[in-house]
């Protein structure tokens, strides 16, 4: 329990075992205080002061975990295929990525239509709440498309950004009217980029080739913007594990980043790093597209398995990665997506548990924070079943989860509601309470960030207590409830009282 300068916060382990005089039903764990029954009134001291002061707010921070995500159905194009990639570019303004699945239904006859906020003209689909605009009647290109949404029900199909040689896109940025594709060639391999800056002409954008060699296989990279704008990207590194046996997932994660987002990259410290311990010994697992898709960049040699191996026989020739051994088994993660909230990040990316025993747990989205791009990301949780090859977006107030598989997810955000806050003022020195604020309800709440599609803005969870008096001393008491039905509950991880100068 500190008061420095002008803010008195509670913030550490230490500092909340000291803090609070209530403990009946808490929690404290790892610096955070959380409710271990439905509901609980957490009561600090009453800190005195030399002379009297005036207070101006409290604010409440809740842990950065965020495990309150909520499963719905798929949240996109009901067409859209393989792993989706998203991007928000400001309020009502939504856009998704992915392969488009071919109408099936015989006899469709398309027919003129309108919709809200789009000024071009529209057909109908086959699909149920989707539109085709005249981009998406341009020729597929075998790669990836545009939908776009003003409301994340009703999409416009607005037709190819990729080629076939694309057609391993992975992560997507925007910056000055310039959508960012980077795709992985060949596969797992070397993120390319397409600038294009026209998303609804069904026209494919400036090529600009491969944008950073990727230091190791497993590409699956995600890009993020950090709000000096420069590019971060975070890729699978599978020096450590044979990921072909791990979903072509790995327990580390290359970061590196560039002014450009086109080149000039320079490796940093690993975003994510699980590994267990090396034993020195090394050995290889091939990669069934490299050779196939770049031959003069991956040379190849045979395979002399006994059983087919993803496709590769006996005798066929493929490109193999070399890899060191580490025991024991390793969690595996990958896929990666990107999202920053009030300047905390955080991924998204598969989970592939350790394999131990001849059973096999089911894949799932996992995700880490970090409060900086410079520092380490930690685990938080996961959810789901299946591959999931996940990206995240902020849209319409909410936070929506991707994957390619038939359930997706959405969040209010990090925060979780059940949060009443009160103060209180001795204004006669003697060490009690005299004066208490009404009981008020607090929240964060969320906003995009002008020209940047992955950097959410956040307002605090802040308390006015201007209009109360001068005093020698305060108190704060907070009364949290567990009310959500996903196990995620209230975690306070600090309570700051700030003084009027």
């Amino acid at each position: 329990m500190t008061a420095v300068g002008e803010t008195w916060s509670t913030d550490t382990q230490a500092e909340w075992d000291k803090a609070l005089v209530k403990k009946d039903g808490i929690e404290i764990s790892d610096g955070m205080v959380s409710s271990a029954e439905k509901s609980a009134v957490i009561s600090s001291v009453v800190k005195l002061f030399d002379k009297k002061r005036s207070v101006q707010s409290i604010q409440i921070d809740q842990s950065p975990v965020w495990l309150n995500w909520e499963p719905v159905g798929d949240i996109g194009p009901v067409n859209l295929r393989d792993a989706p990639v998203m991007l928000s570019l400001g309020e009502g303004n939504y856009w998704m990525f992915g392969k488009y699945g071919r109408d099936k239904k015989k006899g469709f006859k398309p027919e003129v239509a309108k919709l809200d906020g789009f000024d071009v003209p529209l057909v109908t689909t086959p699909f149920e709440n989707q539109f085709t605009a005249p981009g998406g009647l341009e020729k597929a290109l075998g790669g990836y498309h545009a939908w776009q949404s003003k409301d994340m029900v009703n999409w416009v199909h607005h037709g190819p950004v990729t080629h076939s040689k694309g057609k391993w896109m992975t992560t997507a940025e925007y910056v000055d009217g310039k959508a960012y594709f980077y795709y992985d060639f060949p596969n797992d391999q070397d993120p390319h980029l397409i600038i294009d800056d026209n998303l609804t002409d069904g026209k494919l954008g400036k090529d600009m080739g491969m944008t950073f060699k990727d230091p190791s296989g497993g590409s699956d990279c995600t890009f993020i913007r950090d709000l000096d704008g420069k590019f971060h990207v975070i890729a699978e590194d599978w020096s450590p594990i044979d990921a072909s046996a791990h979903a072509w997932d790995s327990p580390l994660a290359t970061h590196a980043v560039s002014p450009d987002g086109i080149g000039d990259f320079k490796i940093l410290a690993p975003a994510v790093d699980e590994r267990t311990n090396p034993t020195g010994r090394f050995a290889e697992f091939l990669h069934p597209h490299w050779h196939k898709e770049d031959p003069e960049n991956y040379p190849a040699k045979v395979y002399n398995g006994e059983k087919a191996y993803h496709g590769i026989k006996s005798g066929d020739k493929a490109a193999f990665s070399r890899y060191e051994i580490h025991e024991p088994a390793q969690n595996a993660f990958g896929d990666w997506a990107s999202i920053s909230i009030g300047g905390q990040y955080y991924l998204f990316g598969d989970f592939e548990p350790a394999h131990t025993g001849e059973k096999k747990e089911k894949m799932s989205v996992a995700w880490f924070t970090s409060s900086s791009l410079d520092k380490q990301f930690s685990f938080c949780g996961n959810i789901g079943r299946g591959h999931p090859d996940p990206d995240v977006m902020f849209a319409e107030g909410k936070f929506y989860l991707a994957t390619q598989q038939k359930q997706d997810f959405v969040s209010s955000g990090p925060w979780v509601d059940g949060v009443e806050v009160r103060v209180g003022v001795d204004t006669s020195n003697d060490g009690k309470i005299d004066q208490w604020s009404e009981w008020q309800e607090v929240k964060e709440s969320y906003d995009y960030t002008p020209g940047f599609a992955k950097q959410v803005a956040k307002t605090p969870a802040k308390m006015d207590l201007s209009k109360l008096p001068e005093g020698y001393g305060f108190q704060y008491e907070v009364k949290v409830k567990n009310t959500t039905k996903n196990g995620s509950k209230p975690i306070l991880d600090k309570v700051s009282l700030h003084f009027k100068n």
